[in-house]
Formats: structure tokens, sequence, C-alpha cells
């Protein structure tokens, strides 16, 4: 069975760009639904042996829903810090640099393609599976791991991520993300994604 694991913060520590209200609500009872439709629908179907990649990989309709966000939002909790470096590091900023100009550029980029996410979905970087740097958009519970793409960083954009706090102004939200973005665990993510990349596909990141 699956575990709502707790955040890696107190409920309190993103504030004030996500209030502790936001917290409670989006992880305590969103995130919490998500894990425990997926463990009843899992026992329903004998399908309890798989893992969550597993089941976001081979399986569709609620299934694949619930399996989808309930790893969405443990990997968007760890998007985040209340001790977030400013500015990225190492290969990881040399990377974006090459990308997308500027670290200024790549936020407007990113918040274009998240604020232009129809309805609900979410913003992701990742890399794909030829080592190159891109933003997407993926709608609903879809995520990139179905398109071979390894995710480095997420927005959640579901208006229960955002509205307690900014109502229906999912631009100040986007604006505000970047306070608490944790730029040593993206380095970290991105380290662990390149090592495994032949080096012909690790350079021209643009």
């Amino acid at each position: 069975m699956f575990k709502l694991a707790p955040l890696p913060y107190s409920y309190d520590a993103l504030s004030p760009t996500l209030s502790e209200e936001t917290l409670e609500y989006h992880h305590g009872k969103h995130h919490r639904a998500y894990v425990q439709k997926l463990n009843e629908l899992v026992e329903e179907k004998n399908l309890d042996s798989s893992s969550l990649e597993e089941l976001i990989q081979h399986s569709s309709g609620d299934v694949f829903n619930n399996a989808a966000q309930a790893w969405n939002h443990e990997f968007y909790w760890h998007t985040m810090s209340p001790q977030a470096k400013a500015i990225p590091d190492g290969a990881l900023a040399t990377a974006l640099q090459s990308k997308f100009v500027s670290l200024v550029n790549f936020k407007k980029r990113f918040n274009t393609v998240a604020a232009a996410q129809f309805g609900t979905g979410w913003a992701w970087l990742v890399l794909t599976a030829e080592g190159v740097l891109d933003i997407v958009s993926t709608g609903d519970a879809d995520t990139p791991l179905r398109s071979k793409q390894t995710p480095l960083l997420t927005c959640d954009v579901w208006e229960h991520a955002y509205y307690l706090d900014y109502r229906n102004d999912r631009a100040k939200y986007l604006n505000s993300f970047w306070a608490i973005v944790d730029w040593a665990e993206i380095g970290r993510r991105y380290a662990a994604a390149t090592i495994e990349l032949p080096v012909v596909k690790r350079r021209g990141q643009g």
C-alpha cells in the first residue's frame, strides 16, 4: 500500500509564498485523497505489487490519474524549500544559460508556458531523452515520465495550489513561486539525470 509522505518542511515553512492553510489543504486533503483512492484501486484490481512508476507507465483511467497525481505532488513538494537558494549554480546553471541565455529569460519562458496551460495541469523543466533542457506543460494528471523525459522542476497550476493565497491570479502565483524553488535539489536532479547520458548527448543544451 502507498503512504502519504510528510512534507519535507512544516506547513507554515513556505509562507508567505504559500500559506500554512494552503499546504494543509493541498497536502493534507488533495494529495492525501489521491493516495487513498489509489490504494483502493490497486487493491480492487490486484495491482498492489506494482510500483508507483510502473502504474504511471502502464495504467490508464482512474489508476493512472491517481498514481500520477500522487507522484507529481511528491515531486512538487521537493521542488520547493524554505531555505531555497536564489540562483542555480554549477552544471545546471551552465545548461540553463546555454539553452535559455539567462535565468531571467528562463523564468519568463517557464511562466509563459505555465500561464498558458488551459485549466488544470503542471509546468515542468525537463531533460529530454536527447539530453536537452526543455519547458513543457501537461494537462490534468499527466506527467513527463510518460514521454521519456526526466522531470527536474515542476509547478502545480491546478487552482487548489494557489487559489487560497492568490485567488484566480495564476500569474502572481507563478512570479512568487521562484522565491521558494530549491535550486540545490534541482541541481542534484540534473546531475543524476545527466550522469547516465552518453557524452555525445550532453553537448548542445540549446
